[in-house]
């Protein structure tokens, strides 16, 4: 983990559910560009539901950031507003969860 010893994380954490399964792995692709394209972001994690239980969603985003401050700048940072535009198209449904860890 990239935190100091006794620092708080922020994390953020969203579960997608996809119109098509075509648009999966474009989103994995565009989503973990966002590690190369905005600073604010500590670590990011992609996931890919395997089970496809009946509660499953498709997709989960984990991303963390040294604090909340960094978190909002990422949330207007253009590179993310660009993903996060195209996946509103794409998505059926998305949920997040925050917190300090």
């Amino acid at each position: 983990m990239l935190a100091k010893v006794g620092s708080k994380m922020f994390v953020h954490i969203v579960f997608m559910k996809f119109r098509e399964s075509s648009s999966i792995m474009i989103a994995k692709e565009r989503l973990e560009k966002l590690k190369e394209t905005v600073s604010c972001i500590l670590e990011l994690e992609v996931g890919i539901d395997i089970l496809r239980s009946e509660r499953s969603k498709d997709l989960v985003l984990i991303t963390r950031f040294e604090n909340e401050h960094e978190y909002k700048k990422y949330v207007v940072d253009p590179n993310h507003q660009a993903v996060l535009k195209w996946l509103k198209t794409q998505l059926i449904e998305s949920s997040t969860v925050d917190y300090i860890e």
